[in-house]
C-alpha cells in the first residue's frame, strides 16, 4: 500500500468524523437552546415521554445549562470519552423512550425514525474518539488541523 493512499484515506476519515460530529452537534444544539426558548416544551416531553409530571421552568433551564455545557465539549473533541459516551447514552435512550410511539403510531412523528441513523452517528463517533482529531481541542493546545 502506498503511503500517499493511506495518508489520503486517514484525512477522509478525519473529515467524514467531524462532519459526523457537526451534524450531530445541530441537533443537540437545538434541543438545547429549546429548553431556554420553550422550557414548556420540555417539560411536556419528561411528561409524554418519561411519564415525569410537572417539571418546571427552573429545572429545564438547569437541564439545558448542563446540557449546553456537554454540547460544547462534544462539538469540541473535549474530554472524548466522557462527552462522547454521554451523547451516545442520553440519545440511545431518548431514542428508545420514542419506539413505543414509533410502533403505535408509526406515521404520527416520522422525525422519531431519524433518531437513528443520528445514533448510529453517536456509537460511530464513540468508537472512533481516538481518529476524530480534525478541529478538536487537545489538553493544553487549542483547536488543530
Amino acid at each position: 500500500m502506498e503511503t500517499g493512499n493511506g495518508a489520503h484515506a486517514m484525512a477522509g476519515l478525519k473529515t467524514s468524523l467531524l462532519s459526523l460530529r457537526l451534524g450531530v452537534f445541530v441537533v443537540l444544539f437545538a434541543w438545547t437552546l429549546d429548553k431556554f426558548l420553550d422550557p414548556a416544551h420540555g417539560s411536556r416531553v419528561f411528561d409524554a415521554f418519561f411519564g415525569i409530571e410537572g417539571v418546571g421552568s427552573i429545572a429545564i433551564h438547569a437541564l439545558g445549562i448542563l446540557e449546553l455545557i456537554l454540547v460544547v465539549a462534544f462539538v469540541s473533541g473535549s474530554f472524548k470519552r466522557i462527552s462522547y459516551g454521554l451523547v451516545l447514552m442520553l440519545h440511545g435512550i431518548t431514542t428508545l423512550v420514542t419506539i413505543p410511539s414509533m410502533v403505535t403510531d408509526p406515521f404520527g412523528n416520522l422525525l422519531f425514525f431519524a433518531a437513528f441513523p443520528m445514533l448510529a452517528a453517536c456509537w460511530t463517533l464513540y468508537v472512533m474518539r481516538d481518529h476524530d482529531t480534525l478541529l478538536t481541542v487537545k489538553r493544553g493546545k487549542s483547536l488543530n488541523a
